[in-house]
């Protein structure tokens, strides 16, 4: 091979490894620029029409604002909230329940809703803040889950008839997370992972290619074992007594 034949191959192949090293970086922040522009035209394409027109600014200005009916969608929930959070607004909104709570169809889609909202956004709630892997869907396959709580209701009192103690999983599905399936799995079934949620989702997304750092995994071992470990006492190095002539 002739070293001209060399220099054009060398020269292709830094053009390429530019190439594959601008999409890495351009790719992420294109994608994510496009989510998030759509999300926001998305809610303004729901909030503009009810706003005003006296408090439109896109009637008198020459160019539209974008997110701004992201912005007033975000005053109005904080000013409910404000209002509901004293006496008068929680009494208003109690009678309110009570009428929703009188209409066959609606009440069941408020009640489960409300129930919904309040579980994920609660300070207190626990629910998918750990991972796991269980298999599915047959032996020595393995597949990622979500933990939500513990098994309730009926299903629980059920399971546990069969002496079953179980916990309440989500297994998304690959490459979009918010579809899956809700499982009720043995809690001896399931191996808890030391990923978060976010590593695990990425995972998931990537369909594997993205998975999480061994190092963080393997220093995280450590401390667990050290934690672990039992502590030894030092012991009092004795004083050799003198020899007396």
């Amino acid at each position: 091979m002739s070293d001209e034949l060399k220099t054009r191959i060398s020269a292709f192949a830094r053009l390429r490894n530019y190439f594959l090293t601008g999409l890495i970086i351009c790719a992420p922040v294109g994608i994510t620029i496009y989510l998030v522009w759509s999300l926001i035209g998305w809610i303004d394409s729901w909030i503009i029409p009810y706003i005003p027109i006296v408090y439109n600014p896109d009637t008198y200005l020459p160019f539209s604002i974008p997110g701004f009916g992201l912005v007033v969608a975000v005053t109005v929930i904080t000013v409910v909230g404000f209002l509901t959070a004293n006496y008068i607004g929680r009494t208003i909104w109690s009678y309110g329940e009570v009428l929703l709570g009188r209409m066959p169809l609606v009440r069941n889609l408020y009640s489960g809703l409300k129930q919904i909202f309040q579980t994920v956004l609660s300070d207190k709630s626990s629910s998918f803040q750990e991972v796991g892997l269980i298999e599915y869907p047959r032996k020595g396959l393995w597949a990622i889950i979500f933990i939500a709580t513990d098994t309730r209701g009926e299903v629980d009192v059920r399971l546990k008839k069969i002496k079953q103690d179980t916990v309440s999983v989500f297994l998304p599905t690959t490459p979009n997370p918010t579809s899956g399936f809700l499982l009720f799995v043995p809690k001896k079934d399931v191996t808890i992972l030391d990923m978060s949620v976010e590593e695990a989702a990425k995972l998931v997304i990537s369909a594997g290619l993205v998975s999480p750092d061994t190092v963080k995994i393997a220093d995280k071992e450590k401390q667990i074992s050290a934690k672990k470990a039992p502590r030894t006492r030092r012991q009092p190095v004795s004083a050799k007594p003198s020899k007396v002539d």
